[in-house]
């Protein structure tokens, strides 16, 4: 499998890594959160996937006593969420590759993270999710579709700060039975436009055995 956008990913968001974290307040994520946290304890352990500067999600986490771990392939983005969020745990990682003991977190988000990485590899990290949530525990992420690309199915580059970025995603419809198949229940999912770009926003859950 080529996995050179691997690369170029990461490479794009080290170059572009202050200029991107200034343009996060265009993004108002504060219904997002609000729902979110909603269905969670008032404190817990969060794994932020893909976390990059760590605003606003991790910091808003962090902000109110949850212990936080974040995960990102770029370095330059680890480093401003070492500035940013207190007491973050920060992994230079793949999320693909990270591994954490079974029922470490109480939540787990991927916020504009899980369409960077091909969505042939969705199931396993789905599996990973659904092993390292505790019972009870949630799980938010946004997933990209035909509104975004344009396509039902894509695995290609999208033009992002005047460079092309890897994106990737099957069919919702597809994409339910990989939850399914992970032991993921699906609590909500519906489409939100923020800052002008829609995507599937989903919740899930750790079925009950």
């Amino acid at each position: 499998m080529d996995h050179s956008h691997d690369e170029s990913i990461a490479a794009i968001y080290d170059s572009s890594a202050t200029t991107y974290d200034a343009g996060r307040d265009e993004f108002d994520l504060t219904e997002v959160l609000r729902d979110f946290r909603a269905k969670l304890p008032a404190s817990g352990n969060l794994l932020d996937l893909g976390c990059g500067a760590g605003r606003p999600v991790a910091l808003e986490f962090a902000s109110s006593g949850w212990q936080v771990t974040g995960v990102d392939r770029s370095r330059a983005m680890l480093d401003l969420a070492g500035k940013f969020v207190p007491g973050i745990q920060v992994i230079h990682a793949d999320m693909r590759s990270v591994r954490f003991p079974d029922q470490s977190f109480d939540a787990i988000v991927a916020i504009y993270a899980l369409f960077h990485v091909p969505w042939t590899d969705h199931p396993a990290l789905f599996a990973n999710m659904r092993a390292w949530l505790r019972p009870g525990g949630t799980a938010l992420f946004t997933y990209a579709t035909r509104a975004y690309t344009g396509h039902d199915r894509f695995n290609g580059t999208k033009e992002f700060m005047g460079r092309e970025l890897f994106y990737s995603h099957t069919t919702p419809e597809d994409l339910f039975v990989q939850l399914d198949a992970a032991g993921l229940d699906v609590v909500d999912a519906q489409d939100r436009t923020i800052a002008g770009e829609t995507f599937l926003w989903v919740t899930v859950r750790p079925r009950s055995t």
